[in-house]
């Protein structure tokens, strides 16, 4: 009996484990990182990959245990993150605190070893978003713009890992990522705005699912698709892109584009939650056909 309450303890304490530091968006955010990593390495380091994966998981999950620190009254208050560890009781603010300030330390060091740049642009990363993102997400819609900030880090991270220096091919990976959030977003805060308001965030650039907020998605992702193809014109310094790769990249960014247009013409919560998977594959096979390109041209 006893080691049957041991083992269910254990599992409860892995899965607030998990849940505080996002695991899932931890993973995804590492996944970016390596991705660029592949694309601007000349050689392949196994060291460094694994620093640049542990590393980048320590910062992305100190700033989401930041984040369920200083959001715990208002996450309590809606129905996606009441049963999150602090607001449900499960976990200490204290403890919270303590994994998260352990993360940040260990994320520094671990990117440091790789070079100080990186290091450098994870700090940066965690401080916009838990003391810029965070406090905004309740005062202006804006707040999106300012996330998007260190929501496209982690994709030119990779490339600074591997050159130690931050260029135009660092900044073109930092724009695919940064204009593609936007879509990606405002398509979550489409289909959850009713709960977002119950917390009071401001999550969508009209403040409200509507017509002007679908038009924005709408521009935001023919951005992105525009950006995404740049590197195939030879602009982009040793960043590039081949025919092959552009088009498949084109032909995933209308797809996005038809579920933005469907948005806009159904204005649906099941049209907006359609986006936001189509905009999940895009950015993951977009990352992929890059680096594939690279390796196989």
């Amino acid at each position: 009996m006893s080691s049957t309450k041991s083992a269910v303890s254990t599992a409860s304490v892995v899965t607030d484990f998990k849940e505080i530091t996002k695991m899932g968006l931890s993973l995804s955010v590492v996944f970016s990182s390596i991705a660029g990593y592949f694309l601007g390495a000349e050689t392949i380091s196994v060291t460094t990959l694994l620093l640049l994966a542990f590393g980048g998981y320590f910062m992305v999950g100190a700033s989401n245990a930041y984040n369920q620190i200083i959001e715990r009254d208002l996450d309590a208050l809606m129905n996606r993150t009441k049963n999150r560890p602090i607001p449900a009781g499960r976990m200490s603010v204290n403890t919270a605190f303590i994994i998260a300030t352990s993360f940040t330390v260990l994320g520094l060091i671990t990117l440091y070893i790789i070079n100080p740049k990186t290091a450098m642009y994870g700090a940066i990363s965690i401080f916009l978003y838990t003391s810029v993102y965070t406090p905004l997400k309740t005062k202006t819609s804006l707040a999106v713009f300012v996330g998007a900030l260190p929501g496209a880090i982690p994709f030119m991270l990779g490339w600074v890992a591997a050159r130690n220096s931050f260029g135009i091919e660092a900044g073109t990976l930092f724009a695919i990522q940064f204009f593609w959030q936007f879509p990606h977003f405002w398509a979550i805060g489409w289909f959850l705005h009713d709960d977002y308001k119950k917390g009071g965030f401001h999550m969508l650039p009209t403040g409200k699912p509507d017509k002007g907020t679908a038009v924005q998605i709408i521009m935001y992702s023919v951005w992105t698709i525009i950006v995404s193809i740049i590197p195939v014109f030879g602009f982009t310094g040793d960043l590039k892109l081949s025919i092959v790769g552009a088009i498949l990249v084109f032909i995933l960014g209308l797809v996005m584009l038809v579920y933005a247009l469907k948005l806009f013409k159904q204005r649906s919560i099941k049209a907006a939650k359609q986006l936001m998977l189509s905009s999940v594959f895009y950015i993951t096979l977009l990352q992929i056909i890059y680096v594939a390109d690279k390796f196989l041209r």
